[in-house]
């Protein structure tokens, strides 16, 4: 699990900026939001401009380089904060794998570029590089002794160059260092795009993909039209052909029309859901998943709902959302709803001197300013 991470340098965050997962408390309900003792679901709130999709953006970046995931550059445009006059984005990752704790720590000059890398292992360093002042890496890892440690191009990471070109032996350590890897190769992140019936994957599926071409190759047309029934979508869905090419319809019996072409941009988005949560389902498909205003067109009742459907997922889960009505102890708990300002990210129990129970109305308390007066508590 992702236990802790921080970023600087990187797009609107000048200084560093630390989201940490592992501050939880004694809290006795909802306690299936904690994992490992880390949280492992979490509702982010914040202005506009606060730096919300960023925060996912600078999580993910690490997908880059650790796995063979490929982004539209556009992705990342403007990679460096302008006020930053180190011009250097510095990223460090705080994992708990296979009961071991794994820190990674590195600085990019862009996003192709690292300048510098650390892996550290239950606080033993076992890989470390820095080309500012040469191209030998550091490499202690079992079983990749005869490495060269002349890595070459900054474009590639220390960890690649290991996993791709040496056997590792199977010990405690390395199983740890293939665990980050994978971990990594399993993270998503998730946002709609302007064609309300398309969606971008970061991480575990990069690219953009018909929503419709999905569901009708995967055979899932009917789950479909149930999922969207029960989620008060009262409607009657089948196939139908334009231009050849097959796609799903509103069926009124005689009469069919499109229904991407139809939908309301509350249904689309619902679409959207259904397809990412199917694989969220899967067990070890997604290891960490961020989804950036995972309810911007979904009414209060909705969001409820999708919320309560990840929180059975096995997935780590961080969503963003300006919806304060889902700010309720029935659904998460104190320690997992997180304020972000343009300086910090702290959970609603860290924002306040008073002692939050059960009972408290954290959205009312939210509303009349309790947590935004205590920003600075610990």
């Amino acid at each position: 699990m992702l236990s802790k991470f921080e970023v600087s340098g990187f797009k609107g965050f000048n200084e560093n900026m630390v989201f940490d997962l592992s501050d939880v408390k004694n809290y006795n309900f909802n306690t299936e939001s904690i994992k490992d003792n880390n949280i492992n679901k979490s509702i982010i709130y914040g202005q506009n401009g606060t730096g919300k999709t960023n925060l996912g953006l600078a999580i993910f970046d690490i997908v880059r380089h650790l796995t063979d995931k490929e982004f539209r550059p556009s992705t990342y445009a403007n990679y460096l904060n302008a006020a930053n006059l180190e011009q250097k984005a510095k990223f460090k990752y705080t994992f708990y794998l296979k009961d071991k704790k794994v820190v990674y720590s590195y600085i990019k000059s862009d996003y192709n570029a690292l300048i510098s890398e650390e892996l550290l292992i239950d606080d033993e360093k076992v890989l470390s590089i820095n080309r500012e002042e040469s191209n030998d890496s550091y490499i202690n890892l079992k079983g990749a002794e005869t490495l060269k440690t002349d890595i070459g191009h900054a474009s590639i990471s220390i960890i690649s160059y290991v996993k791709n070109n040496a056997v590792l032996d199977d010990t405690p350590i390395n199983q740890a260092f293939f665990e980050l890897i994978d971990f990594v190769n399993k993270m998503l992140f998730f946002r709609i795009v302007e064609q309300a019936n398309s969606y971008i994957f970061l991480g575990l599926n990069s690219g953009e993909k018909s929503i419709t071409s999905d569901i009708i190759e995967s055979g899932k047309l009917i789950e479909f039209e149930s999922f969207l029934n029960n989620s008060g979508i009262k409607c009657k869905l089948s196939l139908y052909k334009k231009v050849g090419e097959e796609r799903i319809a509103f069926d009124f019996g005689e009469r069919k029309i499109d229904f991407f072409e139809n939908a309301s941009t509350g249904t689309k988005a619902l679409s959207i859901f259904y397809f990412w949560l199917q694989r969220i389902k899967r067990e070890n498909t997604v290891s960490f998943v961020f989804i950036d205003e995972f309810d911007a067109y979904y009414h209060h009742d909705l969001s409820k709902m999708i919320v309560k459907e990840l929180k059975q997922t096995l997935s780590q889960i961080v969503l963003t959302t300006h919806n304060t009505s889902i700010m309720t102890n029935d659904l998460l708990r104190p320690d997992c709803y997180f304020v972000m300002t343009d300086e910090q990210i702290k959970p609603l129990c860290n924002l306040t001197s008073k002692e939050l129970r059960q009972a408290h109305n954290l959205e009312k308390m939210y509303k009349a300013g309790v947590f935004q007066e205590y920003e600075n508590i610990e």
